[in-house]
């Protein structure tokens, strides 16, 4: 019985991220065939490079997709796993056959229309391809790949690659080009970060207070969240340090939140010391689940 729960449980799962995959590719083919490869513009990472290549030498965006992609899912299956190669090699692959098989008609020539629901479109596409277990850009790969290997963080890497995209840009093609290919990455970034974090993006608080108590039962039976005491020792005094111990509570709220959780805090203790943290995941605890990728 247990057996057939988990096989059911894993057999849903990999529909789910079946189904989040194809999602990805359908937005990401809109955003291409309806709005960037029909009026030349570009976007950032490799799906950006494979964009130039098109406009300066007319190949096929399809087969430069899948050739340029292509070492970034070999490099993905030696840092990440197999699984994931193989997934994303699929993906990129079936979203070359829809851009090459499958016509799109081309929804507007507004240059900022362009940018703006080319890069929604497109970053949409990332973003639910990243929540089903794969990418169909190869920079995130790459992006790691060196992070592990230098003191540059994923971000840092990304966006060095980015500015290094945008300048060849600027001097093959030209620079409105360039600046509209930012704009364009700019809305699939933020798409992204939506497409995966969403609305309910969290955020710890931990408060300090003479009144930890009170504040935990206000959190726990008004939010109806969980809430982490820590036993430390507070230290301060301009005419040497004072330490005694307190309560440090911790909690976890989505951002939509943080105000009413701020509010009942002031409401036991105005005077208490109330620091917010950005988190990107969270797994288990009394707040919802986030998508577990493989």
């Amino acid at each position: 019985m247990k057996n057939s729960l988990l096989n059911f449980m894993d057999i849903r799962h990999t529909m789910k991220n079946a189904m989040l995959i194809l999602v990805g590719i359908g937005c990401a083919t809109i955003g291409l065939k309806g709005f960037l490869i029909p009026n030349h513009f570009l976007d950032g990472g490799v799906t950006g490079i494979s964009l130039l290549t098109y406009s300066l030498s007319g190949i096929n965006v399809s087969v430069l997709l899948v050739a340029i992609n292509l070492p970034f899912i070999i490099m993905g299956a030696r840092q990440l796993s197999y699984s994931f190669a193989i997934k994303t090699a699929l993906a990129i692959g079936l979203l070359a056959l829809v851009l090459n098989f499958i016509s799109f008609p081309i929804l507007t020539e507004d240059k900022l229309l362009i940018a703006v629901f080319g890069g929604f479109f497109l970053g949409a596409g990332i973003g639910f391809a990243i929540r089903g277990g794969c990418v169909i850009d190869g920079t995130e790969v790459l992006a790691i790949y060196v992070s592990r290997r230098s003191s540059l963080s994923v971000g840092d890497v990304i966006a060095i690659f980015n500015i290094m995209l945008f300048s060849i840009s600027a001097l093959l093609v030209s620079l409105e080009t360039a600046l509209y290919s930012m704009l364009t990455y700019f809305s699939a970034s933020k798409t992204i970060d939506f497409i995966i974090h969403g609305v309910e993006e969290y955020t710890g608080v931990t408060i300090i207070s003479d009144k930890a108590d009170d504040i935990k039962k206000s959190i726990l039976y008004n939010l109806g969240r969980g809430v982490t005491v820590i036993h430390g020792e507070s230290a301060y005094g301009n005419k040497g340090v004072q330490q005694f111990d307190r309560k440090i509570l911790f909690s976890v709220v989505t951002r939509l939140e943080v105000q009413k959780l701020i509010h009942e805090v002031q409401m036991v203790d105005p005077n208490a010391f109330v620091v917010q943290h950005t988190i990107n995941d969270t797994v288990g605890g009394m707040i919802k689940r986030r998508p577990f990728h493989k």
